[in-house]
């Protein structure tokens, strides 16, 4: 390997056919670079899909309450109910592998009525009444002042935290925001924060147009009372929130007088199936990508394997002097595998730098146009790289195993009559 005679031969060998050379690389190149780019564009798609969950904790799950679809002890089929701020603590004591039971209420949204204003100016904003855990369900980045915290739940105080786009909407440029107050379907709450969405991809005008205050103080605004519009429910880590779902459904039927075959009665969405679909989908695009890049790159090193058969068969006569001069079989082998090898690892390192080369110019695109509906951020790991690698590697001495054997069987008195 360190042998500079040997490298020299290996160049020589290589320079004799340039033409050839080159297209017998091209076909590890374009391989490589098919399986790299591949993996970039999967990847791509996967981040953009999963973006539309922005932050929210992905072991979570959304409940609320829907007509009874069957009688039951004595009360009649399609019956509305609505859940109770009692049923929080119940869910927590009696399944205590959820971590966070968070009740919500929500009023308006932001591009329905007017449902907000501040002096002359009047927007539609999304309303929540939460808890101050919500934030660690759904991460934001707070920019001024604070969030809500459980003084305030308390107290029932009177304030909010705004988002970036109802500052836009109801403030002038550089004007101070903490400290106002705005009037909220005619009550006054004054603004101890701003936020935005640490990942605003895809729904960033929702969410910079929403307002969040106080559970207990939404309630008493807007007479709510202890009514529970909707839960949002996270597992400890290391439990799904899957399997405990059932658990959760059949104490709020038993609690509210619902029939337990009910499955209509309680809507939800379970974030973390969804996610995991997901995740089980681009596990299967991704193993798809390495097979069809691995097919395009078992042609290019079929060729590097027949190229080097015709090379052996061009070189027996001399094959044979060295043989009759005293080299052993493994010198042989070892010059032919080393050829093969280079050439593949040269051809692989130039497609991964060419896919490399391609991918910074579709996020250089990307981040110019702005964000693309259910793709972001096409890329590739360094552990994809290094698995491309030990492809290269494998792969090179698989090409040139054939040709190596082949050149070993020759007899030198026989090589030596081939003219």
């Amino acid at each position: 390997m360190f042998s500079r005679d040997r490298w020299d031969e290996i160049l020589e060998a290589l320079n004799a056919n340039k033409f050839r050379t080159l297209l017998t690389a091209f076909g590890v190149f374009w391989g490589i670079t098919i399986l790299v780019l591949l993996l970039a564009l999967t990847n791509g798609l996967k981040n953009g899909v999963t973006a539309d969950f922005g932050d929210f904790a992905t072991n979570s799950m959304f409940m609320w309450t829907q007509g009874t679809s069957k009688p039951y002890k004595g009360l009649p089929k399609g019956r509305y109910f609505n859940y109770k701020v009692d049923d929080i603590a119940a869910l927590k004591s009696q399944i205590p592998n959820l971590k966070y039971v968070l009740p919500r209420n929500q009023l308006g949204g932001y591009n329905g009525a007017n449902n907000v204003v501040r002096g002359t100016k009047t927007g539609a904003f999304e309303i929540y009444g939460d808890y101050p855990e919500y934030i660690k369900q759904q991460p934001m980045d707070i920019l001024q002042g604070r969030f809500i915290s459980y003084s305030d739940i308390e107290a029932k105080r009177k304030i909010c935290v705004i988002g970036t786009g109802v500052v836009k909407g109801l403030y002038d440029k550089d004007e101070d925001v903490l400290g106002t107050y705005i009037k909220v379907n005619g009550v006054n709450f004054l603004v101890v924060g701003t936020f935005k969405m640490s990942n605003s991809q895809g729904d960033g005008e929702q969410d910079a147009s929403t307002i969040y205050m106080p559970f207990s103080t939404f309630g008493q605004a807007f007479n709510r009372g202890d009514n529970v519009g909707w839960m949002a429910i996270t597992a400890i880590d290391g439990v799904s929130i899957t399997t405990l779902k059932q658990q959760v459904f059949d104490l709020m039927k038993s609690r509210h007088k619902v029939h337990p075959d009910d499955d209509r009665a309680i809507g939800h969405f379970d974030l973390s199936e969804q996610f995991e679909r997901i995740n089980g989908l681009f596990s299967i695009l991704t193993l798809v990508g390495y097979f069809v890049g691995a097919l395009v790159l078992m042609s290019g090193i079929i060729g590097i394997s027949n190229i080097m058969l015709i090379v052996v068969k061009e070189r027996t006569k001399e094959i044979g002097v060295r043989r009759a001069l005293g080299a052993s079989p493994w010198s042989i082998k070892s010059q032919i595998l080393q050829e093969s090898l280079i050439l593949t690892i040269l051809s692989g390192m130039l497609g991964i730098s060419f896919a490399a080369f391609v991918i910074w110019i579709m996020n250089t695109i990307l981040d110019n146009a702005g964000p693309v509906e259910n793709f972001a951020n096409p890329s590739v790991s360094m552990q994809v790289v290094f698995t491309a690698l030990i492809i290269l590697v494998v792969s090179g001495v698989l090409a040139g195993l054939i040709p190596a054997n082949s050149a070993t069987k020759m007899k030198p008195v026989d090589a030596l009559r081939i003219d």
